[in-house]
C-alpha cells in the first residue's frame, strides 16, 4: 500500500515524530480492523449497493445501534430501489420510525425514484452520477463508490477526521466544519492502490468509531499509538470542548413528538390536538372519533412536553414546509 506523500511533507514543521512509514501505518490499522471490526450487515460479502446506500443515509448523525433494526426491516420491505420508489411517502416516513431527521427518508425515497427513472433501477457506480442523486452529498457519494463499488475516493466522515487530526496533526479534535486542508490530508495519506485505499478508508473509519473516540479515547487499544502525533505531544486537550446536541425543550424535540403522533395515526389528526393540550379532551369528545390508544399515548407525550403553543405551531409549520406532513380539512397527516 504505497502513498505518494510522506506525512512530513504534509506537516514539515511538526514537533512531534512522524510515522516511520505510511505503509507500516496502513498495515497496522488494516490488520487491527481485520481482528476488531464490527460485524455489520452492510459490510457483509453479500451486501448490495442499495444496502450500502441506505446504510450511509441512515448512519448520518445516528448511532449504529439505532440504525441496525431499522435498516434490516427496511431492506426486507424494500430490497431494491424500485421497491422503495413505488412506496408512498407516508409509508416511507413511518418506516423511518424514530431514527431522527426524517427528511432523510424523503430524500432517500426521491433518490430511489431517480435510480428507477434514470438508472434502470440500479444504483449508479459513477461518482458523479451518485452525487447527482437527491439528498446525496460529497461524503455519501464517495462512501458508496468506495464501500459498494470498491473505487478509490477520499472518504472523510467525523470518525476519520478525528483519527486523522490526532494521528497526523497532533490535534485532539478536528475543526467544527470540514476544511480543504483535511481533504488534502486524507488524499495524501491514503494508499495509492485501489484495494489498499478501500481497506484503509474502512479501517480508519472503524478506528475512529471504536478507539479514537471524541470522549475518553482508548489509546491503550490503538494499533498505532506509538505513531500518533497527539499522543507524542502529551495528548493535549482540545481548544474547545465538543458540543453535545441539545434536545430537551428544542423545536427538534417538539417536531419529533408531532411526527410520532402522525406516524401512529391512520387518519388525519385535528390541528387543535397537536397545538394545545387544553383542547385535547374537548376535541376527543366533540364529534371526533376517538383515536387508537397508541395515538392517544403519543398525544399525551406531546402534551407533557409543556411546549408553548407558538413553539408547537412553529414545529408544525416546519414539518408542513419540509413535506413531512400535509394538511387537509380534517386535520394533519403524513404526506402522500
Amino acid at each position: 500500500m504505497g502513498s505518494r506523500l510522506p506525512w512530513t511533507v504534509m506537516n514539515p514543521n511538526a514537533e512531534t515524530p512522524a510515522p516511520r512509514s505510511l505503509p507500516r501505518l496502513h498495515r497496522a490499522v488494516v490488520e487491527w480492523y481485520g481482528r476488531e471490526a464490527r460485524d455489520l450487515p452492510w459490510r457483509a460479502p453479500d451486501r448490495t449497493p442499495w444496502g450500502v446506500l441506505v446504510s450511509e443515509i441512515m448512519l448520518q448523525q445516528t448511532p449504529v445501534v439505532r440504525v441496525l433494526p431499522v435498516w434490516t426491516r427496511w431492506l426486507q420491505r424494500w430490497p431494491e430501489p424500485t421497491d422503495l420508489a413505488a412506496a408512498s411517502p407516508a409509508d416511507v416516513v413511518r418506516a423511518w420510525d424514530r431514527l431522527g431527521y426524517p427528511r432523510r427518508a424523503l430524500r432517500l425515497h426521491a433518490a430511489a425514484q431517480r435510480i428507477r427513472d434514470i438508472h434502470g433501477g440500479r444504483v449508479p457506480e459513477d461518482h458523479a452520477e451518485l452525487l447527482a442523486l437527491p439528498g446525496i452529498g460529497a461524503y455519501t457519494a464517495a462512501a458508496v463508490a468506495v464501500f459498494a463499488f470498491g473505487q478509490r475516493h477520499t472518504v472523510v466522515d467525523t470518525n476519520i477526521r478525528r483519527a486523522h487530526a490526532r494521528l497526523f496533526t497532533g490535534h485532539a479534535l478536528p475543526a467544527r466544519s470540514l476544511t480543504a486542508a483535511e481533504n488534502r490530508l486524507a488524499e495524501a495519506v491514503m494508499p495509492e492502490d485501489v484495494a489498499g485505499s478501500v481497506a484503509w478508508n474502512q479501517a480508519v473509519m472503524e478506528l475512529g468509531a471504536l478507539v479514537c473516540t471524541a470522549r475518553a479515547p482508548r489509546c491503550g487499544q490503538c494499533p498505532v499509538r506509538d505513531e500518533c502525533a497527539w499522543v507524542a505531544a502529551g495528548s493535549p486537550p482540545a481548544a474547545e470542548k465538543p458540543r453535545g446536541q441539545s434536545w430537551q425543550g428544542t423545536d427538534r424535540q417538539v417536531r419529533g413528538a408531532v411526527m410520532a403522533v402522525l406516524r401512529a395515526a391512520q387518519d388525519p389528526v385535528p390541528r387543535p390536538l397537536l397545538l394545545t393540550d387544553l383542547a385535547g379532551s374537548e376535541q376527543l369528545a366533540a364529534g371526533h372519533s376517538a383515536p387508537p390508544d397508541v395515538v392517544v399515548e403519543r398525544l399525551g407525550a406531546l402534551w407533557r412536553l409543556d411546549a408553548p403553543t407558538e413553539q408547537r405551531e412553529r414545529a408544525l409549520a416546519g414539518l408542513l414546509a419540509d413535506g413531512l406532513a400535509a394538511e387537509e380539512p380534517a386535520g394533519i397527516r403524513l404526506p402522500g
